[in-house]
């Protein structure tokens, strides 16, 4: 190997470390059930803020799950991470992070809002008594496309399961949840589980 590939070698890993350290950040410093609940509060304002017909459309679903920020880092394959509760008749109910693997160039960390909602009780039932729910195996999730103006017509909507992306410039389209894992956690330690008491 010449002293240039060997150099390429090195310089390939220290960005591929330096991604991953991005994305380990997030992940290893782990929110408070507090924490979570504020950022999952202003996501969901953010929602209604955006789009036209959130409050109807929220109203009607039978739990909503919110990952207030996704974190995606790495070079080639790479990874995605966040925190976020489930909400049932506006209260949380259960914690949850998701995790994925992600194919493509991404130096650095990104952020996205993601938030996953249940229309039926069938599908909210079986995505709580799972022990670990993967998007696109254990339940489809519809990515919804807004009408124009940005209003949602909740007529229009079938499916049993809908999720919507966010990134800083607005909603994403193109996009799959497919492989997307999540998984319950334990947010009753310390003082967080007066607050889980409260709202359970």
């Amino acid at each position: 190997m010449t002293l240039i590939s060997r150099n390429r070698v090195w310089l390939g890993l220290l960005f591929i470390g330096a991604a991953l350290a991005c994305l380990a950040a997030p992940a290893a410093q782990a929110a408070s059930a507090k924490e979570i609940d504020i950022k999952v509060d202003a996501a969901l304002e953010k929602f209604r803020e955006k789009v036209d017909g959130a409050d109807d459309f929220l109203a009607s679903a039978k739990g909503v799950l919110v990952f207030p920020a996704v974190y995606k880092a790495g070079i080639g394959i790479g990874g995605e991470y966040g925190e976020g509760a489930l909400r049932i008749g506006g209260k949380t109910v259960d914690y949850y992070n998701t995790a994925a693997a992600s194919i493509g160039f991404q130096l650095g960390a990104q952020a996205k809002t993601v938030i996953i909602v249940f229309m039926q009780d069938k599908a909210l039932e079986k995505f709580r008594n799972s022990k670990g729910w993967e998007a696109g195996v254990d339940g489809s999730v519809a990515l919804v496309e807004l009408g124009a103006g940005g209003s949602l017509d909740t007529t229009n909507i079938r499916d049993p399961i809908v999720g919507f992306v966010f990134a800083n410039r607005g909603l994403m389209y193109n996009l799959t949840l497919e492989g997307s894992k999540i998984t319950k956690l334990d947010k009753s330690n310390g003082d967080d589980a007066e607050d889980v008491a409260d709202k359970t």
